[in-house]
């Protein structure tokens, strides 16, 4: 094998830079350019080494990105939690790494396929990652970070893979014109700047057409006003939960007064009210008071509130993540109730629970595991129908998806960040933007303590709240009906981008066989 673009130490450096870039692209920073960078930092520090120092460079680069991106997990669990999830998900970038040297081969011989192998690497590495292990973590996808990016267009054509696509495909450009570059200077000429001017050309070809991409390509339906009540909580960290009477009485004292505010002509009067995740962690449904209270605040603002509640049950020990809509005059509407389908592993139930006691104690202040809904939260509200997600369920592709093909006119993300900080919240947001864009559906998030805000359907945010703060914001919305292409195609552009990783991996293997395959000494032919 012939030796790596830069030597080692060269390419080590290259590696943790690669990962510095990555992590600037994303909230709370935004420097979405860098995302190319580092994608193309990696790509060259990988080029044609040994697949042990390709592995071992990715996952350089992935710990480099994901500890300093995930560092809220450590705010009130310890530093644990932390490391591990940031080591597993390096990880990752580590077969991504080792996926690079691997395919160097096959880039050598066709330097034109550099961009494109590129980019399908790291989406058949992200597809990877968002499914494995029990169900994935797909927080740091390349697409999350481009929520003012040009590229968050291409969202409505493929989603969140058509994004990553672009942009990696944009960073094996930026390498591939240096590579070019490069062999040019060497042999000389008047014209050895322009392989780096094409792929930079290509580059901002690849951005215009972002933007050109049409967004909000589905008709209207309607309007309607909607409220967001971010209640806050007394105080930040796990015990918000010990809190939980005064968390709902600051969501109920808040809507209350918004119905005061409305009577006074000061506020719009809005058709629908949304409470965040965990603004009822005592159950409506069994508590009589709670009960009561959730349903004073419906009867004086006088529209139903979809509120997010802890639920008991089915069995016994079980719990329940959930929203449920409740109507002025007549309490919860259990028909129309969403189940959370992704609850969270390690903070919200304890898979292989006995194992994972001796790894920490700390798995032990999950006391009851929440069960998980079989239905998408699709929730008929009277003024709008509903795509019902919670906190990270964001993050995945399907459960977004199937809330709009089951017919939601407005996309809703509960969540609560009371455990975290706003750059979590900033991250999550960034996901409702790309969402919005990918179904052409304007949507909200609502957080206990921000950041909360609406988003329109080409990705615009607009009254966004500080955060840890109580704050009632009130917009009229745009809805939509009908379906992107993203929505319509769903997951096959994924499958696709994936399935060309797979037979870029093979072809590699051929390459190898054939460069390394030698006839034994006298060995007969065949006839």
């Amino acid at each position: 094998m012939p030796a790596g673009l830069v030597r080692l130490p060269v390419a080590v450096a290259m590696a943790v830079v690669a990962g510095l870039a990555l992590l600037l692209a994303f909230p709370p920073y935004g420097w979405w350019p860098l995302a190319p960078v580092g994608v193309a930092l990696l790509a060259a520090a990988t080029h044609r080494r040994r697949l042990r120092a390709g592995a071992g460079l990715g996952f350089l680069t992935g710990l480099t990105l994901f500890a300093p991106l995930l560092a809220w997990t450590n705010l009130h669990t310890g530093y644990l939690p932390w490391v591990l999830l940031s080591l597993l998900q390096a990880g990752y970038l580590a077969v991504l790494g080792l996926a690079s040297a691997w395919v160097s081969p096959l880039v050598d011989r066709f330097p034109a396929m550099w961009p494109a192998v590129t980019g399908v690497l790291w989406v058949g590495q992200e597809a990877l990652r968002d499914r494995t292990p029990f169900g994935g973590f797909p927080w740091g996808r390349l697409a999350f970070g481009q929520d003012d990016s040009p590229l968050l267009r291409l969202a409505a054509l493929g989603g969140a893979p058509l994004v990553t696509f672009a942009v990696a495909l944009a960073g094996g450009a930026l390498v591939a014109g240096a590579w070019w570059t490069v062999r040019a200077r060497r042999g000389g000429g008047a014209r050895r700047w322009a392989p780096a001017a094409g792929c930079a050309a290509a580059v901002l070809l690849l951005l215009a057409g972002g933007l050109l991409v049409p967004v909000s390509t589905t008709r209207d339906a309607a309007g309607v006003t909607v409220a967001i009540v971010q209640g806050n909580v007394p105080r930040l960290g796990l015990d918000f939960n010990a809190q939980r009477q005064a968390v709902l009485d600051n969501h109920v004292e808040a809507t209350i007064a918004l119905a005061g505010e409305v009577a006074a002509g000061t506020r719009p009067r809005p058709d629908l009210v949304v409470w965040p995740e965990n603004s009822s962690d005592i159950d409506p449904l069994r508590n009589p008071s709670a009960g009561a209270r959730i349903s004073a605040a419906a009867d004086a603002v006088g529209v139903p509130i979809l509120v997010g509640a802890v639920l008991r049950g089915p069995e016994r020990g079980q719990v329940r993540n959930a929203g449920v809509l409740w109507r002025p005059g007549s309490g919860a509407d259990l028909e129309q109730l969403y189940v959370k389908r992704h609850p969270v592993p390690f903070a919200e139930y304890v898979p292989l629970r006995r194992i994972a006691r001796m790894v920490s104690d700390q798995v032990d202040r999950v006391r009851a595991d929440f069960v998980a809904g079989a239905e998408p939260g699709v929730i008929d509200s009277g003024p709008a129908v509903l795509g019902d997600v919670i906190c990270f369920e964001v993050a995945y592709d399907g459960l977004v998806r199937d809330t709009v093909v089951g017919g939601a006119q407005l996309l809703v993300v509960q969540t609560n960040n009371a455990t975290f900080d706003e750059a979590e919240a900033r991250q999550q947001l960034a996901m409702v933007r790309l969402r919005a864009v990918e179904h052409g559906r304007a949507a909200l998030m609502a957080s206990t303590v921000g950041v909360s805000g609406f988003v329109t359907p080409d990705g615009r945010v607009s009254d966004a709240t500080g955060f840890n703060t109580r704050a009632v914001v009130v917009r009229q919305l745009r809805l939509t009906e009908g379906r992107t292409l993203a929505t319509r195609v769903g997951v096959l552009p994924e499958v696709v981008l994936a399935g060309l990783a797979v037979a870029a991996v093979v072809g590699a293997a051929v390459l190898r066989r054939r460069r390394d395959g030698r006839p034994e000494p006298g060995a007969a032919h065949p006839g």
